[in-house]
């Protein structure tokens, strides 16, 4: 059973059925498989009512040339490359050494085929993770690289192949990079989505001037951080539109450094906020903006953080 740490129970959700002590959650990709920042002074999984696990494919992958990470004015490029063990290692040597009394985890899938997102998602079901989030931004290899999550019919073909391979709750991960992303919310829906995760990383370009090259290796990368905090904002509202009125939960992300972004997200529809790439600069975030959402509530007379999300007073 779980035990918290967040003192303050008005931070507590439910998510899919699932009890989080704090609607925040800790973003794939920014905390290796739950351990790496167990290694910070002061930090502990428990401030956060889940984390989300590095991106995992069906064989091993050693990911991009270097570089891969590059800071950007008020963001982040990464090109990482799924870097990962395979999801054998991670069932089986990662898993068992997590300490599920700490908080909620969830999975996080990759893959370059609708082939491989079922069979890594079949062998996280058959495991203790508590979730499984849907990286549809990969790009399909039968399809001349086109990202699956840009098209709306490959996203929803990835999904309903998830769905059947389990019963765990399903959290399809919505890329920026589209034209329509609440018509792609809603037919991931339909093919068995029971929540989203917004957004995933807009796509960016460095150059170094003196050289006339890209800086990351791959040419390109995700943006993340601050930057990109207008936008994730509203996707996270135009999905909200879709979700509402199914119960459908969304996990609010993109560019959030304290507690006032945190809240911002709330209210414009997400029923939890994921904390990423502040994180490398500021590993003991997590307590400071649980605070600041308590401090919230009591000011305006909220009785639990659900009343906030979306309460979007619109003009």
């Amino acid at each position: 059973m779980m035990t918290s740490r967040v003192t303050d129970p008005r931070l507590a959700i439910d998510f899919c059925g699932l009890g989080f002590n704090s609607p925040l959650v800790l973003l794939s990709g920014c905390v290796g498989f739950g351990e790496e920042y167990t290694r910070v002074r002061g930090f502990s999984n428990r401030d956060v009512g889940a984390v989300c696990l590095k991106g995992t494919t069906l064989a091993p992958r050693l990911g991009n040339r270097p570089h891969r990470v590059f800071e950007t004015p008020c963001g982040m490029l990464n090109a990482i490359g799924l870097q990962n063990p395979g999801v054998d290692h991670v069932v089986e040597r990662i898993l068992p050494g997590l300490d599920f009394a700490e908080t909620r985890f969830i999975a996080n899938v990759s893959g370059s085929t609708v082939e491989e997102y079922h069979e890594v998602t079949r062998r996280f079901d058959d495991s203790p993770i508590d979730a499984i989030e849907i990286n549809i931004s990969c790009p399909n290899v039968k399809e001349g690289g086109v990202a699956f999550g840009n098209d709306i019919a490959m996203s929803a073909e990835v999904v309903a192949a998830c769905r059947k391979a389990t019963r765990k709750p399903l959290i399809t991960k919505l890329s920026p990079n589209q034209t329509d992303i609440a018509a792609n919310a809603r037919a991931c829906l339909e093919a068995g989505s029971d929540a989203f995760s917004v957004i995933n990383t807009l796509m960016g370009m460095a150059i170094d001037s003196e050289r006339r090259r890209p800086v990351i290796g791959n040419n390109q990368g995700g943006l993340s951080g601050p930057a990109i905090k207008p936008i994730a904002l509203l996707k996270v509202h135009q999905v909200y539109q879709v979700c509402r009125r199914h119960g459908v939960p969304i996990i609010g992300q993109g560019g959030i450094q304290d507690g006032r972004d945190a809240l911002e997200f709330l209210i414009a529809g997400a029923s939890a906020v994921g904390i990423g790439t502040a994180l490398f600069y500021e590993p003991l975030l997590c307590r400071d903006v649980n605070a600041t959402i308590g401090d919230y509530l009591t000011r305006h007379g909220f009785k639990r953080v659900v009343e906030l999300t979306g309460s979007l007073c619109l003009n």
